[in-house]
């Protein structure tokens, strides 16, 4: 069983690839490392002692892409590959657009016209926005706040009106919310090259001393303590999922969807003080001014994924920490 895995080199990619090889599937990577590494494949196939077929090219690249797809008879799709900072799609909402829908339309075309019928497509809670229930169900409106959110919802819409055209295939869509930790190796975790957005690697940075302090977005917010509170699940609970997802629907056809996430909410306060327990260093934090587009509250209902996938998160905020600052203070290059 043979399947592509765009961004596989990526932080959710990657561990994706190893968890994919050790359930006896053959995976090919493709992946620009525009925010990754070549060493990360290196790792995977160390992890996984399997050598990896890998691409380095764009999705966008319509000729490369053809290629690839005609070089290889691909059971399944994975698709990883895209942009993800909501902040950062604010000024660069174009790029983000062209990324991650026209990239996704890229490789879409290529999944209908050489066959491939069964995708898996890598959304985000983002999709939801403003929406004010609480914990969110697959039904919660869309409401996206930023053009990564919508870019997102986008590509939902787009393969909503392929399989209606298409009722052969079977697409599975997995709103993820906030996925943190790395693999228990040590090996592979979140390794961003460009400034890092997102709460997990600024805390290690923080306790690494490499930068001196967090930010923190906001601390007037209707929660416990005034900080936004969000939902947190561990990466391998994450690519579990994805696996789950793929064995329940294997055989069918459909456009599935459904939330991975803990269940559970935790603030950015909260988030500091596990960092400095499970890191034994402290972790110093200024209040900055609330960012364009956050909202206080996100946290997934994962109902559907418990019922109907016979999946669950299971590993703690301490797990999801502890195994960040292991991979951290392992990798210090």
């Amino acid at each position: 069983m043979k399947v592509l895995v765009t961004g596989g080199a990526g932080y959710i990619g990657s561990h994706a690839c190893v968890r994919l090889i050790e359930s006896g599937y053959e995976v090919v990577v493709i992946d620009n490392l525009s925010n990754s590494s070549k060493q990360t494949i290196q790792r995977i196939e160390t992890l996984t002692k399997t050598k990896i077929t890998f691409y380095k090219t764009d999705i966008r690249n319509d000729v490369e892409l053809e290629e690839i797809f005609k070089r290889h008879q691909f059971d399944v799709i994975y698709h990883f590959a895209g942009l993800k900072s909501a902040g950062e799609s604010y000024s660069e909402p174009l790029m983000y657009y062209d990324v991650n829908v026209a990239g996704s339309l890229s490789v879409l075309q290529r999944a209908i016209k050489f066959e491939v019928k069964r995708f898996v497509f890598s959304s985000s809670a983002a999709v939801y926005g403003k929406s004010e229930q609480q914990p969110q169900t697959e039904s919660a409106p869309l409401e996206p706040t930023s053009p990564y959110g919508l870019s997102k919802k986008t590509v939902e819409l787009i393969l909503g009106d392929t399989y209606r055209s298409n009722p052969k295939f079977c697409f599975i869509v997995l709103r993820y919310y906030n996925p943190v930790g790395a693999n228990a190796s040590g090996l592979i975790g979140e390794n961003p090259q460009t400034i890092p957005t997102n709460l997990q690697p600024i805390l290690g940075e923080v306790a690494l001393s490499r930068k001196q302090f967090v930010e923190v977005y906001g601390n007037s917010y209707d929660t416990p303590d005034g900080t936004g509170i969000r939902d947190y699940i561990h990466i391998e609970d994450l690519i579990e999922g994805h696996i789950q997802a793929l064995i329940t629907h294997f055989d069918d056809s459909g456009l599935f969807t459904y939330n991975l996430g803990n269940g559970n909410g935790f603030s950015v306060l909260e988030m500091i003080d596990m960092y400095s327990s499970v890191s034994n260093k402290e972790i110093p934090f200024q209040i900055a001014e609330d960012r364009h587009g956050d909202i206080p509250v996100s946290i997934a209902d994962p109902t559907k994924a418990n019922t109907k996938l016979n999946w669950q998160a299971k590993r703690t905020l301490e797990d999801m920490l502890g195994d960040d600052w292991r991979w951290r203070k392992n990798n210090l290059e």
